[in-house]
């Protein structure tokens, strides 16, 4: 059940450009995390309003949520992955980018009707 969000500041690029950002993610997700693709989900919300330190220059927030202890070198390694994909593809500066790591219990994310416990 590995998920990333990504929700930015920056208009959306090309319907194509935007498919080939979810994609590269969901298959970086599956690597990192070594889970199946097939179970990752992918998320893009372009042109929200947000700040970061007080200017609206471009800038990222993103979710990454997983079944599973993600461990502090992996969100690292996963912080800088995904920091430099955002960066080339969207043109947001790695340090207008925040990413929230969150572990989730299994029986508290549902699927197919029930949930992972």
């Amino acid at each position: 059940m590995p998920l990333i969000k990504v929700q930015s500041s920056v208009k959306s690029s090309s319907s194509d450009a935007i498919d080939t950002l979810l994609k590269t993610l969901s298959s970086k997700l599956a690597k990192h995390i070594g889970k199946p693709e097939s179970y990752v989900m992918t998320s893009f919300e372009p042109e929200v309003k947000m700040t970061f330190g007080g200017t609206f220059e471009p800038v990222c927030y993103i979710e990454i949520k997983n079944i599973g202890r993600m461990s502090p070198d992996l969100t690292k390694a996963m912080s800088q992955d995904f920091c430099l994909v955002i960066q080339e593809s969207l043109g947001v500066p790695k340090n207008r980018i925040y990413i929230e790591f969150a572990d989730a219990e299994r029986a508290m994310w549902g699927w197919n009707g029930g949930t992972f416990a």
